[in-house]
């Protein structure tokens, strides 16, 4: 029998080594199957954790990359750390794409100091409305937000499927399914380093993802509302006692965590599509709840955590290019990786005690029975 029990306290020690020793363990159960199938197994990892940062453009697409995912996984810190358990992110972004779409395509003309902020408030409130339906139904009918978030994702990804194909699609797109191509003041520009000029995609909402995330862990640790959203996760009985309300809190959690997914959908779009497509989302937001939970919960480890994640995530496009090597086994060795990364966070925060099952003592007078009543049946 496998039981976990909580560590009193962690050595800073046995922190750093956690990744390390993750990572390690990575490295030689992914060499042993890029070698059983064929691959060499040191130009694997070298396309895996190399090849995506070995020149300073591909290094700013690495930011490029996480940018989403930094978003998403500091608004779901909120909502976790009050256990509320908000699985939707995804089609929360995309109905913030869908919203900040929306002012973009009906007022094209709109000057770029009007515009961009407009869909920065419409992207934020559309993924904040569809967090809204499972927080309300929670509060007031006590359903499960897992699910009812979980279930609203199709529904999004129905909804603009039918919306790009419909009513938005571009008279000029060939029978695509796409809008008209944003105006250039709804788009996001690129980044002009001095001496340098751009470098990669690099955009000036990668500078917005590590504000929004500085931004979540000062609210997170250094405010009011931090410290009821903490108060409720760890000790709702003495939250309540404190007078704060479980609802309020919910509806609040699930309001900044939706309209964080709202505002990466207005971001992706805006700086890397141009254009509504049915695909603007590869699955952002349940890779952010992976982010969320590597980074324990931190606003701050978020973006190192989103690093590490966006960096799998190119390694894998790397060797499939480089290698040719089967999307099914880059997606293997990036599941292995993850699993070693939550696993090793799991022997982090808890002692793990193995017990093996044991044969009760009979007692000698049930022994002595059972004896004498052989040697009468013989």
């Amino acid at each position: 029998m496998i039981s976990l029990s909580p560590r009193k306290d962690i050595p800073l020690a046995l922190t750093l080594m956690t990744p390390v020793v993750a990572i390690a363990l990575t490295l030689v159960i992914g060499a042993a199957i890029f070698g059983i199938l064929g691959y060499d197994p040191l130009a694997a990892l070298y396309q895996f954790f190399i090849a995506p940062v070995s020149r300073p453009d591909q290094i700013a697409d690495l930011f490029v990359k996480a940018c989403p995912l930094i978003i998403i996984a500091s608004g779901l810190v909120f909502a976790y750390r009050a256990n509320v358990w908000n699985i939707g992110a995804e089609g929360q972004m995309i109905l913030g794409a869908m919203a900040a779409g929306f002012v973009a395509l009906t007022w094209p003309n709109l000057p770029g100091p009007v515009m961009m902020p407009a869909m920065i408030l419409a992207g934020m409130l559309g993924g904040l409305a569809w967090g809204m339906i499972p927080a309300l139904l929670k509060t007031r009918f006590n359903t499960n937000e897992i699910l009812v978030s979980l279930m609203l994702t199709y529904v999004a990804v129905l909804l603009i499927d039918w919306t790009v194909r419909g009513p938005w699609r571009d008279p000029m797109s060939f029978g695509f399914p796409l809008t008209p191509t944003y105006a250039d003041a709804a788009l996001i520009s690129r980044v002009e380093l001095p001496g340098v000029g751009r470098l990669g995609q690099l955009h000036w909402g990668v500078a917005g993802a590590l504000i929004f995330a500085l931004a979540a862990w000062f609210v997170l640790g250094r405010s009011i509302l931090g410290f009821q959203v903490k108060v409720m996760g760890d000790a709702p009985r003495a939250g309540r006692f404190a007078g704060f309300s479980p609802a309020l809190v919910t509806i609040i959690v699930m309001a900044i965590s939706g309209g964080a997914a709202g505002l990466a959908g207005m971001v992706e779009v805006s700086a890397n599509i141009g254009q509504l497509q049915p695909d603007i989302s590869f699955g952002y937001g349940f890779t952010a709840i992976i982010v969320a939970f590597l980074a324990r919960l931190n606003p701050l480890a978020v973006i190192i955590a989103g690093l590490v994640v966006a960096l799998a995530e190119l390694g894998g496009d790397s060797a499939q290019i480089a290698l040719a090597m089967p999307k099914v086994v880059t997606g293997v060795f990036k599941g292995i990786l993850l699993f070693m990364l939550l696993a090793g966070e799991t022997f982090n925060r808890y002692h793990v005690t193995v017990s093996l099952p044991h044969r009760a003592r009979m007692r000698p007078d049930r022994l002595q029975g059972d004896r004498m009543q052989g040697d009468s049946g013989a």
